[in-house]
């Protein structure tokens, strides 16, 4: 749909006048979701086979391992080890620790990012990139735009209390989806002129309603618990959550992880949604990732293929918004940001 478009010269004459004009920088802004990131590979996959030239990378969590990835020549890679990777290879990649801040040290993922991006700095990529990053104590949203890449992936996608902090220029640093999940604003800060954002987070919680009565329903007799299990496989259960239940067959508590999650869950949907309202991008792919957990990242199959079916279905829109857009040359050079 979109490759003609794109095989043209940047510059060219305006129909019917003197002026000239250029094709649009365009950003693509990869969203956060933990394990749900496998989506954007997908999606970057259809865009590229539209034909669409991205000029500007920025993302947020997991989205800032997949924009690193593609900016930098490597998503195959990355494709690859998503595509192979099983419930039991998953938990081969972490490194559970309990006197750290975070549960997860981090130092075999870290290995993995240095074997594939090690000695890659964000200034030497060959398209604009960001990642959103979240400072500890201060709370400032920290944009990462030079230095080394795996680094700023480290520092973006560190989940508090599962991840430990990254250490970056004397700041500790955390999760960019506390602060900022689908980053559009930094995509416009690095100079793209039609934005595209991918949301993997649009089907989990609706528009969160209010529950006036939560205790409003029949008083039901306390039951007996089911019996703690042996600490065999602990942290295996941990990691997935309580899927026990009660003896009148109601769910048990959720684990600690579960519990965790899902707040951070929460959190992360309210704020895409009132950013998203304040700048919104040019085109928003919303990917319907269904009951897929935070964690799951043996499910990539599926979910590249959801990526990939949010591009197709989002088609026109980006079409008729960023494909084809043209602006002028000398007022774009008037407003144009400065080099990165």
């Amino acid at each position: 749909m979109f490759r003609a478009a794109y095989r043209r010269n940047d510059i060219e004459p305006a129909s019917g006048g003197g002026g000239r004009f250029r094709r649009a920088r365009v950003g693509i802004v990869l969203g956060a979701g933990a394990a749900r990131g496998w989506a954007h590979i997908g999606a970057l996959r259809e865009l590229d086979a539209m034909g669409l030239r991205l000029d500007v990378v920025v993302g947020s969590s997991i989205g800032t391992l997949v924009g690193g990835c593609h900016a930098a020549g490597r998503l195959d890679m990355l494709e690859a080890f998503a595509r192979s990777l099983t419930r039991r290879r998953v938990f081969g990649l972490l490194d559970f620790s309990f006197t750290g801040s975070g549960l997860i040290g981090g130092q075999r993922l870290r290995a993995r990012l240095e074997a594939g991006l090690g000695g890659l700095r964000i200034e030497d990529l060959p398209v604009r990139f960001a990642a959103v990053a979240t400072e500890i104590g201060g709370g400032h949203e920290i944009w990462l735009r030079r230095g080394p890449l795996v680094d700023a992936i480290r520092a973006s996608y560190a989940l508090p209390g599962v991840f430990e902090p990254v250490n970056i220029d004397g700041r500790w640093l955390f999760d960019g989806a506390i602060v900022n999940p689908v980053p559009v604003s930094v995509a416009r800060a690095l100079g793209a002129e039609r934005v595209i954002a991918l949301n993997i987070s649009s089907d989990r919680f609706g528009r969160g309603t209010a529950i006036q009565d939560p205790f409003g329903r029949p008083e039901r007799q306390p039951v007996a618990e089911e019996p703690t299990p042996d600490t065999s496989g602990m942290i295996a259960r941990w990691w997935r959550g309580s899927n026990g239940t009660r003896a009148n067959g109601e769910a048990a508590a959720p684990g600690l992880m579960t519990s965790m999650v899902n707040a951070f869950d929460i959190l992360q949907d309210r704020i895409m949604r009132s950013r998203l309202a304040g700048d919104p991008p040019d085109a928003l792919v919303q990917v319907k990732v269904g009951d897929v957990g935070m964690f799951e990242f043996h499910r990539a199959d599926e979910l590249i293929a959801l990526g990939r079916e949010a591009v197709r279905k989002a088609a026109a829109d980006i079409h008729e918004h960023v494909g084809l857009a043209q602006v002028d040359v000398d007022e774009a050079h008037a407003s144009a940001p400065p080099p990165a």
